[in-house]
């Protein structure tokens, strides 16, 4: 299975790609992570949202394969504890589907994201800022995968 994390933002802090490069490296090749970056669109005091969410919708779909499940990172989505995200990502790849997760920019995704998605999940009912978000969802992917390897990183 490979997944591709789909993000908003291209210059993010050493921190947060140093973090995503090292739960990234830790997966193994049929467990993939990828990241691909969209720019921001620019904002600035009369800046149209609108257009520039339409603006990073187009550059993230672009990088999502026709083949792909797609599921956005949404405050109003689904939410999984480590064992259903588990289960769930366990049938995607029983499925032999690839995953592109898309992560919006600080004003989320625009609507034609939503729409393309076949799911929608939430991590946290708090609102993450979106390098954040990046981290947290490399972490628990890798988590995952150990949970569906019976290795001990994760306990019950």
């Amino acid at each position: 299975m490979k997944i591709s994390l789909i993000a908003v933002g291209t210059r993010m802090p050493a921190w947060v790609n140093d973090a995503v490069e090292e739960y990234r490296r830790r997966l193994p090749g049929d467990f993939s992570l990828m990241l691909k970056e969209v720019p921001m669109a620019p904002r600035g005091r009369n800046a149209d949202l609108r257009r520039a969410l339409q603006q990073e919708s187009r550059g993230l779909l672009a990088r999502v394969d026709a083949r792909d499940t797609v599921v956005a990172l949404d405050v109003g989505g689904q939410r999984h504890s480590t064992e259903s995200l588990a289960r769930r990502m366990e049938s995607l790849r029983h499925e032999g589907t690839d995953l592109a997760l898309l992560i919006g920019g600080p004003d989320g995704l625009d609507e034609r994201c939503l729409q393309r998605a076949t799911e929608r999940w939430s991590l946290s009912d708090l609102t993450l800022p979106h390098p954040l978000v990046r981290v947290v969802l490399a972490e628990q992917l890798y988590r995952v995968w150990t949970v569906l390897q019976g290795h001990p990183y994760h306990r019950q």
